[in-house]
């Protein structure tokens, strides 16, 4: 990977020693800042007004006690999280997480890309992130309401359509949001569809939020193998993860004549040669909340699951890392390599390790990082709240074309700011320059606050 430019080094130290403890934060800060030597060379007054040091410090972290009961009449004690990152651009605007994992370096890592991701997007959007270390698994619903208003109770506060507008992200889909905004309206007495996005069709939401990340990932895979004179057809695709992102990219991807043989979660991988069958999978994973192996013990025959190894050994032409952060290391990445894949595209939040990705370059793989390639998600999210407010709603044919035009702009605007910095087709580089010189300009506009 490249070194640091010198007058970097300086600012990713404070950050490792004002961050103890945060690995992921550390490594999205070192991911970015690895690409702006010709930043640096291009706008000394970035330097001379201190802008990478305000880039990388949240202007505002919340850390709060989620207290609620469960079935059996017990308290429990959860540790709640709000990380309003950067606001230059617009409202704070970011997913909530809910999983066990979750701790304040996690979601300043979110955060962090959040903001440069939602930049990508031309859209008038800060970074923010959220959520908190409650495991939704084998709770009943009962209990997730329960939860979910109590962790509204103390986030209510702290947002507002103008001020902070949160999402869903791992563990926060529809039901969750939906005891998330009924418990805001309750505390605000106020029915302020914008404080939150990806509601349900019925009471805000928009027509393709739903499948937007993941449909956004495979129209961003489309445009780089189209600059190359291909498309989809008949390529061969492998995408980890059984959620949202993946069960959408897997549709689109079929949609445009890619056949998508493998998915995972975290009790293995399964393979089905003649195309992962995606009616069976969201009825598995969303309606009986199964596990991929029941999707090869009903399927039979040929398709096959996997308990160990990795569903990167897996031969595809294009991989699509879906799941969560650091699952694509360095040797699922020399497999790929030795597979002969050409296009490697993050459809999850930093899914590929630094030394995945050094790997994946060295090998000639066409690499496009997740704030260029999952931007799909949060660019939904803000035409849903451009329908908010002005109390419209849109056909889903409209909201995707919507969402395909936006998803061309960000591929396009990605290479040719690589193109203006002296790194052509460099994906990297190309979405970290654009993302934070857009948000650095601004900032130089706005003043020292």
């Amino acid at each position: 990977m490249p070194a640091l430019d010198p007058a970097l080094e300086p600012v990713f130290d404070a950050v490792i020693a004002r961050n103890p403890g945060e690995p992921e934060f550390h490594q999205a800060v070192k991911e970015v800042f690895e690409s702006l030597a010709p930043v640096v060379r291009k706008h000394p007054e970035y330097m001379n007004a201190a802008i990478m040091e305000r880039l990388v410090e949240p202007e505002r972290q919340l850390i709060f006690r989620v207290p609620w009961v469960d079935d059996a009449g017990d308290v429990r004690l959860n540790r709640g999280f709000r990380v309003q990152f950067n606001s230059t651009l617009g409202p704070y605007k970011g997913g909530l997480r809910f999983h066990p994992s979750v701790n304040l370096g996690i979601i300043k890592f979110l955060g962090f890309e959040q903001t440069f991701k939602n930049a990508l997007t031309g859209m008038p959007i800060g970074g923010g992130k959220g959520g908190a270390d409650f495991d939704p698994k084998g709770k009943s619903d009962a209990e997730i309401m329960r939860f979910c208003q109590s962790y509204m109770t103390e986030l209510s506060r702290h947002i507002g359509e103008y001020t902070d507008v949160p999402a869903g992200d791992i563990g926060v889909g529809g039901r969750e949001l939906g005891y998330l905004f009924g418990q805001y309206k309750r505390l605000t007495n106020r029915y302020e569809s914008g404080v939150l996005t990806g509601k349900g069709i019925g009471w805000g939401g928009s027509l393709v939020r739903t499948e937007a990340t993941g449909y956004g990932t495979v129209f961003f895979v489309d445009e780089m193998l189209q600059r190359h004179g291909e498309t989809l057809e008949g390529k061969r695709v492998v995408a980890s993860g059984s959620g949202n992102v993946a069960r959408y990219a897997i549709e689109k991807a079929h949609q445009l004549g890619a056949t998508v043989v493998a998915c995972s979660d975290s009790g293995g991988y399964v393979v089905d040669e003649r195309g992962i069958d995606l009616e069976l999978l969201i009825d598995i994973k969303e309606r009986r909340r199964g596990r991929v192996f029941d999707y090869a013990d009903e399927k039979g025959g040929s398709v096959r699951h996997i308990t160990g190894g990795q569903i990167w050994d897996v031969p595809c032409d294009i991989a699509l890392p879906c799941a969560t952060q650091n699952e694509l290391d360095e040797r699922g990445a020399a497999a790929l390599v030795t597979n002969g894949t050409r296009i490697v595209a993050e459809g999850a939040n930093m899914p590929t390790t630094p030394d995945g990705v050094a790997v994946l370059r060295a090998g000639g793989v066409l690499f496009a990082p997740a704030k260029a390639v999952n931007a799909g998600g949060v660019a939904t999210s803000a035409l849903e709240m451009q329908q908010n407010a002005s109390r419209d709603s849109w056909s889903f044919e409209h909201t995707e074309e919507r969402l395909a035009d936006i998803m061309r702009g960000i591929h396009d605007r990605v290479l040719d700011t690589a193109d203006a910095y002296g790194v052509p087709d460099d994906y990297v580089a190309g979405a970290n320059i654009a993302g934070v010189t857009q948000v650095a300009d601004a900032m130089l506009a706005l003043g020292v606050i």
